[in-house]
């Protein structure tokens, strides 16, 4: 990691509130099987639907879990593996992609490193954990000076791109609307200072009205929203995190949220939800495992129901991850 530099910013914060506590205290048990079956030892979060990889988002998934159970130990193995495998890199972002002990993809993924960093800001700011404050102004800093792009349709706002070199053109920007957690936008650049991350903010939560955004991918080019040549082009794996982060940043009147109902009311299935659609809104892939039926929930405003686990990686960490965003979105 690069030392910090005379141009990168202070983190300022406001006083750490002891007083919050665990938001997922209630449930210890589902917390230490969650542990038990994509936690080591060395704090390396594995993806078990991907072949045992691990990847930026994991671990920052993994940051964001141990903070809200409060569980200080967690956090700072988590942490401490990130930092020692993952930020190789001559920026504070992290590496993508680890598999079978080395790094596989050194370029970058910004949703993992805006969760990090907003991982690291909420212990400090909230749980009182100290160490961890520069860390985030730190990759806060490269998100603005690597991950940003102007918006071919408005000269004066900027897009979130998708990693530091994705593709990024005056006519065309590829952009992943499920990196838009708009809540760490805003308290990440709060903190920081950083005037660009709220403007990105607020100008993602408008590309997000779009119903051409309720997508994997897209690519905002000067005639407005077209589907990502090469990339899914439906509403799926990726897009279907909309809606959670949506939820979790207080925004339960975004339109987008009534789409992604539609979209999850397309499975055929009794007690499943469709997890992948096509362009036109038409099932390709259905679900019953508390994750995705849990996002389907605060899509629909309702809150997740007491989640089990063992239904893999994913679903197993949408399905505690929405069950802190019931408790702090509404």
């Amino acid at each position: 990691m690069p030392k910090v530099g005379p141009k990168r910013r202070s983190l300022i914060l406001a006083m750490p509130c002891f007083a919050a506590l665990p938001v997922l205290a209630q449930q210890p048990g589902v917390w230490e099987g969650w542990k038990t079956r994509y936690l080591t030892t060395e704090g390396r979060i594995t993806d078990d639907g991907n072949g045992g990889i691990s990847h930026s988002e994991g671990q920052a998934y993994g940051l964001l879990l141990a903070q809200a159970f409060g569980d200080r130990d967690v956090f700072e193995r988590i942490e401490a593996w990130t930092e020692a495998t993952l930020a190789v890199r001559q920026d504070a972002l992290m590496a993508w992609k680890w598999q079978d002990g080395q790094v596989t993809a050194l370029q970058n993924a910004t949703d993992g490193d805006l969760l990090r960093a907003w991982a690291l800001l909420r212990a400090e700011r909230d749980s009182g954990w100290s160490g961890h404050a520069e860390k985030a102004a730190q990759i806060s800093q490269d998100l603005v000076n690597r991950c940003l792009a102007i918006d071919p349709r408005a000269p004066d706002e900027r897009l979130l791109k998708p990693a530091s070199g994705s593709r990024a053109t005056a006519a065309s920007v590829t952009v992943n609307p499920s990196y838009y957690m708009i809540r760490a936008l805003i308290e990440l650049g709060e903190a920081t200072q950083q005037k660009e991350l709220l403007r990105v903010a607020a100008h993602g939560e408008r590309l997000l009205t779009d119903p051409l955004a309720l997508r994997d991918w897209i690519s905002v080019t000067t005639e407005g929203l077209e589907p990502a040549e090469g990339l899914p082009q439906g509403f799926g794996w990726d897009a279907l995190r909309i809606p959670l982060y949506l939820f979790w940043s207080g925004r339960r009147s975004h339109p987008a949220l009534r789409q992604a109902q539609s979209r999850f009311a397309a499975a055929t299935a009794a007690g499943h939800v469709a997890t992948v659609t096509d362009a036109a809104g038409a099932l390709r892939e259905q679900s019953n495992a508390d994750g995705f039926l849990a996002v389907a929930n605060l899509a629909a405003g309702k809150p997740p129901a007491q989640s089990g686990l063992g239904q893999g990686y994913y679903a197993d960490t949408l399905a505690l991850l929405a069950q802190i965003a019931w408790r702090e979105g509404i």
